[in-house]
């Protein structure tokens, strides 16, 4: 009798176990996901100001590689992330970087495309992830594990539903941070 209820309390618990959220189900979820556009608002909290600044505009995602990020108010800015190029237009003016030029800024740049992506390998290559949640609300933590960008960012926390992005917080080391809230637009 005994082993018949160990067999049944062992079976009632394997659905727990083979049903258990990891980084692998969210990456795989994350890299299933067609790109589309959304909406943001930005808020960027600033030791040196008393109020946040905030900004408003959409998002333009097209898998794999390429971002569009058209920031309306309060200033007009477009930024654009193309492969290995990251080009900002701002008050008419427009310059690109080369991110291969750049290994801290395309470290940045990839927390970003690479969980949009699901790229698992590509964050852990400057980051240590770790995840809490399930799939309807999780929240994936981005700590750095390379020292020039733990220099300047101290954790990425990036929160979403199921294959969705919702928002990405940034905190700097300096402790400045930046919220960056998304709402998907429906595909029509």
């Amino acid at each position: 009798m005994r082993k018949y209820l160990l067999l049944l309390l062992a079976l009632s618990f394997a659905p727990w176990a083979q049903g258990a959220f990891d980084i692998a189900q969210l990456m795989q979820g994350l890299a299933s996901h067609p790109g589309g556009k959304a909406r943001f608002t930005e808020k960027k909290f600033l030791a040196v100001l008393d109020r946040p600044i905030v900004a408003t505009g959409e998002m333009t995602y097209l898998p794999p590689d390429r971002l569009e990020k058209r920031t309306l108010t309060p200033r007009p800015e477009l930024l654009l992330l193309d492969r290995d190029t990251l080009s900002i237009e701002r008050d008419k003016q427009r310059f690109s970087i080369s991110l291969s030029q750049q290994p801290e800024a395309r470290a940045f740049v990839d927390s970003i495309r690479s969980t949009l992506a699901g790229d698992r390998s590509a964050l852990e290559k400057s980051y240590l992830l770790h995840l809490s949640g399930q799939p309807e609300k999780w929240t994936l933590t981005l700590l750095p594990s390379d020292q020039r960008i733990a220099s300047l960012i101290q954790r990425i926390v990036v929160t979403g539903s199921r294959n969705q992005i919702l928002s990405i917080e940034y905190l700097q080391a300096d402790g400045d941070r930046s919220l960056l809230n998304i709402e998907p637009i429906p595909a029509k």
